[in-house]
């Protein structure tokens, strides 16, 4: 099994569901005691953070490329960037290696089995057109919440979920939130963040949730395994 590379931070909670989904995967492909050859380099998401605010992001793709040369350097046979809003400079990020960059926009879009889909994430992967153009490339039609739900969902990602606080309040308002999707026509909605997860799963939607952190994951194992 080839060396996985993980690039995280963003937010170290989410790293840690990296991590988790990782192993309990290649365990679940060989069996017995098998764990993930892996690296972790955990960058500071304040100073992302303070970039995304700020419109930075060719500073912040210069900053994850340098994470992603270290990590090859390292040993790294493959790259997963472990988060789904900075795949907004991942050209940055998979040229600056020589070694394959596993894209969590394509891993999703290829666990999918609707073409009509609602989006969670930051305002910036639901308003921004890196996304839903990726998606595109797959077939897949985007759709995403209307304000002031966009508000809702990207204010409880950066308030709550990436500072480990989970609230019962919240968890009602994605509920909503999916649940204006599906009127609009969402056959699916895919959790496009990777913290996300820590407080919705699919008893809370009436069409299927497509965890982008898990079918990120399974991509990764399934390449390092090829």
């Amino acid at each position: 099994m080839r060396t996985i590379g993980l690039i995280g931070g963003m937010s170290w909670e989410s790293s840690a569901e990296y991590y988790r989904l990782l192993n309990e995967e290649t365990r679940r492909r060989l069996g017995g005691h098998h764990c993930a050859p892996s690296l972790l380099l955990t960058v500071d998401f304040a100073e992302i953070e303070r970039l995304q605010r700020t419109g930075q992001w060719d500073r912040a793709g210069a900053l994850l490329a340098d994470a992603a040369r270290t990590l090859e350097k390292a040993g790294a046979e493959l790259i997963l960037l472990c988060t789904n809003t900075m795949h907004k400079v991942a050209s940055a990020v998979s040229g600056a290696v020589g070694v394959p960059f596993v894209h969590i926009v394509d891993a999703t879009a290829q666990r999918l089995t609707s073409r009509r889909v609602g989006l969670l994430g930051t305002r910036f992967t639901m308003e921004q057109d890196f996304y839903r153009e990726r998606m595109a490339r797959h077939g897949i039609e985007v759709i995403v919440p209307d304000e002031p739900d966009r508000t809702v969902v990207h204010d409880v990602i950066y308030q709550e979920l990436t500072r480990n606080r989970v609230v019962e309040a919240s968890r009602v308002r994605y509920r909503e939130v999916m649940a204006r999707l599906v009127e609009r026509g969402a056959e699916a909605v895919v959790l496009g963040c990777t913290e996300i997860t820590l407080l919705v799963d699919q008893s809370d939607c009436a069409v299927p949730l497509v965890d982008s952190t898990r079918s990120h994951v399974e991509a990764g194992v399934e390449l390092a395994l090829a």
